[in-house]
C-alpha cells in the first residue's frame, strides 16, 4: 500500500478499546500464564526434562480438536456467548486446582493433576481464543483500509501477555506457590468474562453444531484462497522450529547453558519486547511498502535467527537469537491475521479460522515428543533440521505470494 491511510475515528477507537481491545488484554494474560505457568509447575513437581516436553505436547494436543468445534459454536451461538462461557468455566477449573493442589505430594499424583490441568486449560482457553479473534476479524473488516493497525494491536496485546505472563507466572509460583498463581489466572478470566466482546448474538439453529461440516467449510473455502492458502503452509512448516524451540528452551537453558529456570522467563520476555517492536515498525512498513515485502524480510529474518540457533554456545547469544525469530515472527503474523481478516468471508470466517489455526499448531505437539524422545547432546542437530525445513518452506510461500496482488496493497 503506497501512501499514507486517515487515522481511525475516535468513536470508532474507543469502540474497539470497550468491545475488543479490553476483553481480548484479559484473555490473552489468562492464555499466557496458562501457556506458560503450567509447564513450570510439572517441572517444579517432576525435574524431569523428558516429562516437560511429554507435557508440553498433552497442553497443545487438546486444543488442536478443541479449535473445530469453537469455530462451529461460534458460528451458532455468536462471538460473546461462547467467549463468556469459556472463560468462566477455565476460573472454575483453576480455582478447583488451588483446593487439589495442596493436597498432593511431590509425585505421580501431582504430576497428573497438573498435566490434566494443562488439557482442560488449554481447550477452555481456545475456546475464548477463537471468540475474541472472531471478533477482532469482525472489526478488522469493519475497519477496512486500518484492518492491519486493527490486527497489530491485537498482536501487540498478545506479545504483552507473552511479555508479562511468564514472568507474573514464575514470580507468583516462586512467592505464593501454585495457588497464587492459579488464582490470578481465575481472576483473568473472571475479568474476560465481565468485558465479553460486545457484538451481537446469532440466532440459534435447531440443529446440532455442524463441526465435521464447518471443518469441511473451511477446507473449501482455504483452497478457495490460494495467497491465504500458501501463506498457511509455510509458517506451519515454521512452527514446528519455533515449537521445538519452546519446549526444549527450558532444557537447554538449564542442563546445557547452566542457567536457572528464572532464566527461562527472561527468554521469552526479551523475545515478546523484540516481537513487540517488530509489530510496531510493520505497521508503518505496510502503510507504505505492502503486506509482501514486510512478510518476505520478517521470513528471512526469522530463517536467519533459526539457523544459527544451534550454534549458540552462550546464554546471551542464545537470548539474542530468540529476540531476532520472535522479531521475524511477529512480522509474518501480522501479515497473516492483516490477510485472513480480508479474504475469508464474514458467514464462514469462524470455521475458516479454526482450520487455519489448528493447521498452523499442528506441529506444537508434535515438537514436544520430539524433545521428549531426543536425548539432550542431539538436540542441537533436530533444531538444525526443522530451522533448514522452515527456511525451504518459508521460501517457497513466499516465492509463490510475489506476484500475488492480495500481498502488494
Amino acid at each position: 500500500m503506497s501512501g499514507g491511510t486517515t487515522p481511525l475515528p475516535a468513536r470508532r477507537t474507543a469502540g474497539l478499546v470497550r468491545g475488543i481491545y479490553l476483553p481480548r488484554s484479559a484473555d490473552a494474560g489468562a492464555f499466557a500464564m496458562t501457556t506458560y505457568g503450567i509447564p513450570l509447575l510439572v517441572l517444579a513437581a517432576t525435574g524431569s526434562a523428558a516429562l516437560t516436553g511429554l507435557a508440553f505436547a498433552l497442553e497443545w494436543t487438546p486444543r488442536l480438536g478443541a479449535f473445530v468445534v469453537a469455530g462451529a459454536m461460534v458460528d451458532r451461538y455468536g462471538t460473546t456467548t461462547v467467549f463468556r462461557i469459556a472463560s468462566v468455566a477455565r476460573a472454575l477449573v483453576v480455582l478447583a486446582a488451588v483446593f487439589v493442589l495442596p493436597a498432593q505430594a511431590h509425585g505421580l499424583g501431582a504430576t497428573l493433576t497438573v498435566m490434566l490441568l494443562a488439557a482442560s486449560t488449554g481447550v477452555l482457553t481456545e475456546f475464548s481464543y477463537i471468540a475474541a479473534e472472531t471478533a477482532g476479524g469482525t472489526a478488522s473488516r469493519e475497519a477496512g483500509e486500518h484492518a492491519h493497525r486493527v490486527q497489530s494491536v491485537l498482536l501487540g496485546i498478545d506479545q504483552v501477555a507473552t511479555l508479562a505472563g511468564p514472568a507474573l507466572a514464575g514470580l507468583l509460583l516462586q512467592w505464593t506457590g501454585s495457588a497464587g498463581m492459579l488464582a490470578t489466572i481465575a481472576c483473568f478470566s473472571l475479568l474476560g468474562a465481565a468485558l465479553a466482546p460486545n457484538q451481537p448474538l446469532k440466532p440459534s439453529p435447531a440443529e446440532p453444531v455442524p463441526v465435521i461440516k464447518g471443518l469441511l467449510t473451511g477446507w473449501a473455502t482455504l483452497r478457495s484462497l490460494p495467497t491465504l492458502a500458501w501463506l498457511v503452509a509455510g509458517l506451519t512448516l515454521s512452527n514446528l522450529t519455533l515449537g521445538l524451540l519452546q519446549a526444549a528452551t527450558p532444557v537447554i537453558v538449564v542442563k546445557q547453558l547452566g542457567h536457572s529456570s528464572a532464566s527461562v522467563g527472561l527468554i521469552w520476555s526479551a523475545a515478546a519486547v523484540a516481537s513487540l517492536l517488530a509489530i510496531a515498525a510493520c505497521r508503518t512498513a505496510i502503510d507504505r511498502y505492502g503486506l509482501w515485502p514486510v512478510g518476505a524480510l520478517s521470513a528471512m529474518v526469522a530463517a536467519g535467527a533459526c539457523m544459527t540457533l544451534a550454534a549458540a554456545h552462550t546464554y546471551g547469544m542464545y537470548l539474542v537469537l530468540i529476540a531476532v525469530l520472535m522479531a521475524g515472527e511477529g512480522g509474518m503474523t501480522v501479515v497473516l491475521r492483516t490477510l485472513r481478516s480480508q479474504l475469508i468471508p464474514a458467514e464462514v470466517f469462524a470455521s475458516t479460522l479454526s482450520l487455519t489455526i489448528l493447521l498452523l499448531l499442528l506441529p506444537f505437539p508434535i515438537a514436544g515428543v520430539l524433545v521428549a524422545a531426543t536425548p539432550l547432546d542431539l538436540l542441537g542437530h533436530v533444531i538444525t533440521a526443522c530451522a533448514a525445513l522452515q527456511a525451504l518452506g518459508l521460501f517457497l510461500a513466499f516465492a509463490r505470494l510475489r506476484t500475488d496482488p492480495a500481498l502488494r496493497t
